[in-house]
C-alpha cells in the first residue's frame, strides 16, 4: 500500500510504479471523483453530501480489494484502512468499516510524507485537514497491527528507489 495525507504524492508514485511495469491499483476516490466529471457533474455537486460520497468511495474500494489477485503483487493507492480517517473527516462513525480492514493483509504499508499542500480539480480538503488525514492514517493502520514504513519528502524517482530498496529488503 502507498498512502498518506492529500497532496502526499501518492499518485506521482504509483504512476512511477506502473511505469516501471508492476501492477497498480489507482486511488478509488479519484477514479470515483473523475468518473462522475465524466457525466458532467462538478467538484460542489459531487462533494455536496459528504457522507454518501465516503460511503460510494468506500464501495468502489471494497470492491476493488475483491478484485485483487492473491497471486500477484499490486501496488495500491490507498488500502482500506486508510478508510477510517475519510469517515472521520465526513463526520461519519469510523467503527463502521475497521472490521472490513481485515479483509486482507497486505505485505507492506508505506507512508508517504506530505509535500507543500496544492489544490487541484479533485483535492479540496485544507492543509490543517490534510495534517488531520495524516495523523489518523498512521494511527488507524498502527492500531490495525501494520508496521508502516514513512517515507520522507525528496524527489520522486528517489523516493521510488527508497521504496523499492526498502521492499527487497523485507
Amino acid at each position: 500500500v502507498i498512502t498518506g495525507a492529500p497532496c502526499s504524492g501518492k499518485t506521482t508514485m504509483i504512476d512511477q510504479i506502473a511505469d516501471g511495469g508492476f501492477r497498480t491499483a489507482p486511488e478509488s476516490a479519484r477514479a470515483y471523483i473523475e468518473g462522475e466529471f465524466a457525466k458532467g457533474r462538478t467538484i460542489e455537486e459531487i462533494r455536496e453530501d459528504p457522507a454518501a460520497m465516503t460511503r460510494r468511495v468506500y464501495e468502489l474500494m471494497i470492491k476493488r480489494e475483491m478484485e485483487l489477485g492473491v497471486d500477484e503483487t499490486t501496488f495500491l493507492d490507498r488500502g482500506l484502512p486508510d478508510a477510517p480517517a475519510f469517515y472521520r473527516i465526513a463526520g461519519m462513525d469510523p467503527n463502521q468499516v475497521v472490521q472490513d480492514c481485515f479483509i486482507h493483509r497486505y505485505a507492506s504499508v508505506f507512508v508517504l510524507d506530505r509535500l507543500p499542500y496544492q489544490m487541484d480539480g479533485v483535492r479540496v480538503a485544507d492543509d490543517p485537514t490534510a495534517e488531520y488525514h495524516d495523523a489518523w492514517i498512521e494511527r488507524d493502520y498502527r492500531t490495525i497491527g501494520y508496521e508502516i514504513v514513512r517515507v520522507p519528502v525528496m524527489p520522486p524517482d528517489e523516493r521510488l528507489n527508497y521504496v523499492l530498496e526498502m521492499l527487497s529488503a523485507l
